[in-house]
Order: C-alpha cells, then structure tokens, then sequence
C-alpha cells in the first residue's frame, strides 16, 4: 500500500505552474496578484536606483560648477529657464526670487531673505516627492504580501482537507498536491516581500541623503545671498 502511495505521488507533476493550474480560483488570483505585486516592485526599484544615481551625479556636477567662483548671475544666465536637474532647479529658484526682489532703483524689497528661502524650500520640496515617490508601494508590498500569501495558503489548505473529507482518505497522492499548491502562495508572498523591504530601507535612506544635500547646498546659497543682502 505505501508502495503503491509513493508511485502515485511520483506521477504528481510539482511544478510551480503545474501547481498553479491545479489551485483553486481564489489561490490563482492571490498568485496572480503577488506574482503583479512582485514585478511592479522591482520595475520601482530599478527605476529608483538610475533615478538617485543620476540625481547624485548631476548634483556633484552642479557643486563643482557652483563652487568654481563664476559669478552666480552668469551661472544662472547659463543654466536658464529649463534647469535640468534638481540641484539646478534650487539654485535658479532662489536666484529667481532674488532678482524679483531688487527695485528699479537698485534697493531690495522688505523680507526678500525670507521670500528666497521659501522658495528654495518650494523648490526642495518638489524634488523630495519626485525622490520618494513609489516608495510608499514598496512598503506596501513588503508589509502585506505576506499576508496575502499566507490567506491563499490557508484557502488553499481549506480545500486540500475538503478533497480529504470526499475521497476518505489520507494518503500522500490526496494530501500532498493540495498542500503544496497552498505553500506556493506562501512562497510567492515572501518572494515579492522580501525584496521589497530590503530595497525599500536601502531606496529611503538614499533618499534621505540626496534631500540632506539639498538642504545643506540651499542653506549654503542663503548664506551667500545673506551676506550680499546685509552688505
């Protein structure tokens, strides 16, 4: 009889997408959904990493060009209306808010400090949300695809014990194809949540360092445009 169990198990076809095909409609839309889940993650995440490494490289080309003693109205000249990066987008706000602040009789209006930082802070702002943006599925997806997995591995577990109940038996042949069909959307879940935490740590905290730098060079400009205001 165990022979004969064995045989039958061996004829089983285990195969991800055997096993796939053979679960219930409720398990094929949890897969489905993980397997969605999963790529979509990951089209973030590469899109994320060319993204902060771009941003990196234009910022540093930027700083060298900024602290290479041109004269800050020549940069803006040269960077003009349609500044390609964000660093760039900084600078030419606060520059912007500085020349609209001067009056035809070459004094400053009232509060034109205030006025420029604002609109560096603006300008940050921006490119903060640009710099986060998806970040907030890839913590979805690593917070929930494991639940989503272990729901279509409970279903599926549900109607491998009713396949029990009708055949009455519990030999391997009857119990194996339907718990191995559960265990696969387990499997999934962890398969597109674990990349997605991991990346998702990684992608903030380079996040987090890119908008220090922002921060840090839009204070850097204030201080520049402060000492030329109070003189």
């Amino acid at each position: 009889m165990e022979t004969e169990t064995l045989g039958l198990a061996r004829e089983i076809d285990f195969s991800v997408l055997a096993l796939f095909w053979r679960a219930t409609f409720t398990v094929k839309i949890v897969m489905l959904i993980l397997v969605a889940a999963s790529f979509w993650s990951w089209s973030i995440i590469f899109q994320k990493l060319l993204v902060f490494r771009a941003a990196r490289t234009e910022s540093t080309r930027f700083d060298r060009a900024f602290w290479s003693g041109e004269p800050l109205d020549r940069l803006y000249e040269e960077v003009g209306n349609q500044p390609s990066g964000a660093s760039e987008r900084i600078f030419v706000a606060g520059m912007t808010e500085w020349r609209r602040s001067h009056r035809d009789d070459g004094g400053m209006i009232a509060g034109a400090q205030q006025r420029i930082d604002r609109s560096m802070d603006v300008a940050i702002a921006k490119q903060n949300e640009r710099l986060n943006s998806g970040l907030t599925f890839l913590a979805t997806v690593g917070s929930t695809a494991p639940f989503i997995g272990l729901f279509g591995t409970v279903w599926g577990i549900k109607n491998a014990f009713e396949q029990i109940a009708i055949a009455q038996s519990t030999n391997l042949a009857v119990v194996a194809p339907g718990i191995a069909e559960a265990l696969v959307a387990t499997g999934l879940g962890l398969l597109a949540a674990i990349p997605a935490v991991i990346f998702y740590n990684k992608l903030s905290s380079d996040s987090d360092r890119i908008a220090a730098e922002y921060e840090s060079f839009a204070d850097e400009f204030a201080t520049i445009l402060s000492r030329q205001l109070d003189s």
